[in-house]
């Protein structure tokens, strides 16, 4: 396969990855919900920074150690399930009762959101042993490996931000009724449960 069909090819499996349902899209559809747009964009955002983080450690090689080392990979894998249980437990015991109020504290205005966005892709390994898995499968052979890893990385990331945008304007039409403080509650329980069971998953995976 030549470089432009396997551009073309690797564009068409990421875009159906961007819009397959996981924590990304969960964190940035109640952002957008609970917290507005704004928010919710910048943790978009986020995560898209930690694609390209990911395609910079995997195009260093160091993806392909992350992959080989079994104590690397335990290591970062309960990082990030800690993340998400104490993001998850925070969001179902101290839901919000209006948009005006945080249910996971934060500082620094909303570079705590490109944070928290980055933070939850880089801290899960499977991003990282996914890149080393499913990359080298559209470099063409005699490509200039490093930079092609980084050049997919660099579609997918902007797939995400695409998708996040599509995702955001799809909650403006029902900001006020996603305002009301029942149902602000409810989704930051909801956004709760979903952070505790892909952090159970995290922590259980045995690749």
């Amino acid at each position: 396969m030549t470089l432009l069909p396997s551009l073309l090819a690797f564009t068409a499996a990421a875009a159906l990855l961007t819009v397959t349902p996981g924590l990304d899209t969960a964190l940035v559809l109640r952002t957008a919900a609970v917290e507005g747009p704004r928010r919710a964009l910048l943790a978009g955002l986020g995560i898209c920074l930690g694609c390209l983080a990911w395609g910079a450690v995997v195009a260093g090689g160091l993806g392909a150690l992350l992959a080989a080392s079994a104590p690397a990979y335990i290591v970062l894998r309960y990082l990030g399930a800690a993340y998400l249980l104490w993001l998850g437990l925070r969001l179902l015991t101290r839901p919000r009762a209006g948009m005006t109020e945080d249910a996971v504290p934060s500082s620094g205005g909303g570079r705590s959101w490109l944070a928290r966005g980055f933070l939850t892709n880089m801290l899960n390994p499977k991003v990282g042993a996914f890149y080393v898995s499913f990359l080298p499968q559209f470099i063409p052979a005699g490509a200039d490996v490093p930079a092609l890893t980084l050049v997919l990385s660099g579609i997918h990331a902007a797939l995400g931000l695409v998708w996040f945008l599509l995702l955001v304007a799809a909650t403006r039409p029902v900001a006020a009724a996603l305002s009301r403080p029942r149902l602000v509650a409810a989704l930051d329980r909801m956004t709760g449960a979903v952070f505790l069971l892909f952090a159970a998953r995290l922590a259980l995976d045995r690749r």
